[in-house]
């Protein structure tokens, strides 16, 4: 198992970097990770910017077996509905087929990740009108950006899931969270079976619009600065 300070030189890694590889990992060694490194990842993940600068974020770092078993239940309870949704699609995409082959090992071995960061925010989830939820998830989907990308310079495989969270009242029972404090994300960490490598994704100029939908920006050069 490195220890913090043999890694910690990770986090000098370029940003562009380490976005660029910072892939979904969910196969993970049982390999334990020590707390400084735990709690490096997270200290940077709170660099975020949230919402008039609340700050309300609280997280649950799992490593107890009971614990990490309930959740791993509420996992694979969701995962299994989820996957029979969307098998006609997965039957006929590889890529997909690539995907849930990594998802299903995660389920399979959750209770063998070594450590789960629960993030969540304080206060109920806003139902009356949709503009604050947004909001609401706003103030916490940067922090688990950052968590991700500190823990890829670090060396660290992870992913962002929310299977855990189908049910509200039995995440916060099996985590003993108050009524006040909703968990949003659940981002599994290890040292990675397999190394990291450079992302996947569509051209930028499919996704981007000038000024209203359907106007396409593109580069004014092929190169990029």
């Amino acid at each position: 198992m490195p220890s913090y300070a043999e890694v910690e030189a990770g986090l000098q890694m370029p940003v562009a970097l380490a976005m660029e590889t910072q892939r979904a990992i969910r196969r993970l060694l049982p390999d334990p990770v020590d707390d400084d490194t735990v709690l490096r990842c997270i200290e940077l993940a709170m660099g975020a910017p949230s919402g008039g600068n609340a700050q309300p974020w609280e997280f649950v770092v799992v490593r107890d077996p009971t614990v990490k078993h309930q959740l791993a239940r509420l996992n694979r309870q969701a995962w299994s509905v989820y996957r029979r949704l969307g098998w006609f699609r997965i039957r006929r995409e590889a890529r997909l087929r690539r995907i849930v082959d990594a998802v299903q090992w995660q389920a399979d071995h959750f209770e063998e990740i070594p450590v789960v960061v629960v993030v969540c925010r304080r206060r109920p989830v806003p139902r009356l009108w949709p503009w604050a939820e947004a909001t609401y998830y706003g103030s916490v989907f940067p922090t688990v950006q950052n968590l991700l990308l500190a823990a890829r310079a670090l060396g660290l495989g992870g992913t962002l899931t929310t299977l855990p969270l189908w049910s509200m009242m039995l995440a916060r029972r099996t985590l003993g969270l108050p009524w006040n404090v909703t968990p949003c994300a659940v981002v599994p960490l290890g040292w990675p079976r397999g190394a990291h490598g450079p992302t996947s994704r569509r051209p930028v100029e499919e996704v981007v619009h000038l000024d209203r939908f359907g106007r396409r920006l593109t580069r004014a050069t092929d190169g990029r600065s």
